[in-house]
């Protein structure tokens, strides 16, 4: 595994990290045994680098990474967020009409010891804001983060899906490691303000649903997603926006195929090959995909590649949003 360095902390992080949301929540079927095999897996691959959040599952994540996080402390890195929570108890997705933002100071210091009892730690490496709350100051949630690395509770902060201008002021407050916003071959958003923001500041982009969340290998069979599957409700698996989702990744999947990978593969090796200072954190509940994964990051794109795959994309704009309306809200805040 090739590493990269997480922001000014001079921590080494494997070059990809581990998304573990779908090991028990929004996509599809879950398996516990199978997904404490995977994680076993990535850390016998040196995958150290594990995500996840409160929200996952309410909180069932969490305490099923802690099965295989707790006896191999020193050897993982741990992420985990804050912030979503549901009105009546039952997770959801972040658009689901039950469920809110709640970035409060009070809910900060009641979350994080949540997450520590399920993780069964003592410290969380790395704690993000899901979400910029729209009705309370970046400024006092960060400070309110603060203070848990103060109490020895957590070590680095993050933020996830926030602007370039909270970015700034949270920064102000107490120094931010790393924000978190979805980067893929679809979703560029980031590369206007944001990208170079954290790059001026030092700080790691971590790109989750680095793979479209699986589009290029997937998007044939959405019409079999299964009602608990949160991909149905996005857009770019919607009727308006399929036929040219389908055809993009079918081209995106024959150029793969010329140069002996995988469209996943190669959706992955983009978002590498757009500086040392990301760590993507594609997401698996499986081995063989996880296998894939790694093998990513020694894939080598030339320039020509590059500007191929810019063509594929130029041919196909019509992708869609990358969340509901309600999700859309809470992104870039």
């Amino acid at each position: 595994m090739k590493f990269r360095t997480l922001g000014n902390t001079g921590k080494q992080l494997s070059a990809i990290g581990l998304g573990c949301m779908g090991m028990s929540f929004a996509y599809g079927p879950t398996d516990e045994q199978e997904s404490i095999k995977t994680l076993h897996h990535a850390l016998d691959s040196g995958v150290n680098f594990w995500d996840t959040a409160d929200m996952y599952a309410n909180g069932e994540n969490e305490k099923l990474i802690a099965k295989v996080l707790v006896p191999n402390r020193d050897k993982i890195f741990i992420a985990t967020k804050f912030g979503f929570r549901f009105k009546d108890g039952k997770a959801g997705h972040s658009g689901a009409p039950g469920t809110y933002f709640d970035g409060s100071p009070e809910w900060i210091r009641k979350a994080v010891d949540f997450s520590l009892q399920r993780l069964n730690i003592d410290e969380i490496d790395l704690y993000y804001a899901h979400r910029v709350d729209p009705n309370i100051p970046v400024e006092e949630t960060v400070g309110a983060m603060a203070d848990l690395v103060k109490a020895g509770k957590v070590k680095y902060l993050g933020l996830s899906e926030a602007s370039a201008e909270s970015i700034r002021k949270a920064n102000k407050i107490h120094p931010i490691t790393a924000l978190q916003s979805e980067y893929s071959l679809l979703t560029r958003d980031v590369e206007q303000q944001i990208l170079p923001t954290v790059r001026e500041l030092g700080i790691t982009l971590v790109p989750y649903s680095p793979l479209a969340r699986g589009l290029f290998s997937n998007i044939n069979e959405a019409q079999n997603f299964g009602d608990e599957d949160f991909r149905k409700s996005l857009p770019r698996y919607q009727e308006e926006y399929l036929e040219n989702n389908r055809n993009l990744a079918k081209e995106i999947n024959e150029f793969a195929a010329s140069k002996g990978v995988k469209g996943t593969q190669l959706a992955l090796a983009w978002v590498l090959n757009q500086g040392d200072d990301i760590i993507p954190i594609p997401g698996t509940k499986r081995i063989p995909y996880l296998e894939e994964n790694m093998a990513a990051t020694d894939i080598e794109l030339s320039p020509s590649d590059l500007e191929t795959i810019d063509a594929i994309l130029k041919k196909y704009p019509n992708v869609g949003e990358r969340y509901s309306e309600g999700s859309m809200k809470l992104v870039n805040n």
